[in-house]
């Protein structure tokens, strides 16, 4: 039986993969706290922030509510996707990948242990992420200048 490599890590399956030590698991905690948390927790400050103007405000503003809300589907979307790229930064795929070689090295790195594929901006979430957000400003915009006319 031939294992399908980008989907292992140390040859076992995804949901079988243990951390090898505790150096590696602080690791692996660290990624899913910084680059999966960071949008989850984002996008549930966006629906505290929506239920907020729904519960408090006038019915005037539940279309900024309801705003709101959309953001925070769009944001736990895009979280997903972006967890979905992370958890495969320790696959085995990645193990004979020669790019951290090509990475600057800073201060605390040069005798450091590397973990698996180097941390890259996800440039596409980011995009993304920009593009949603600037949609909803532009859209609270015209809201807000529509309220007051």
């Amino acid at each position: 039986m031939v294992h399908n490599t980008h989907r292992t890590y140390r040859g076992h399956r995804r949901h079988s993969f243990v951390a090898a030590d505790v150096n590696e698991l602080v690791e692996l905690r660290a990624r899913q706290r910084t680059f999966h948390g960071a949008y989850s927790r984002t996008a549930i400050s966006a629906l505290c922030y929506a239920l907020t103007i729904l519960r408090l405000f006038d019915p005037s503003f539940h279309r900024i509510g309801l705003l709101f809300a959309i953001l925070g589907g769009l944001l736990f979307g895009l979280a997903f996707l972006r967890s979905r790229h992370s958890q495969h930064d320790f696959a085995d795929r990645h193990k004979e990948d020669d790019t951290h070689l090509k990475g600057i090295k800073t201060i605390g790195q040069d005798s450091g242990r590397i973990f698996g594929r180097p941390f890259v901006t996800a440039g596409w979430i980011v995009l993304q992420v920009t593009v949603v957000v600037a949609a909803v400003e532009i859209t609270l915009l015209v809201l807000i200048l529509k309220h007051h006319s």
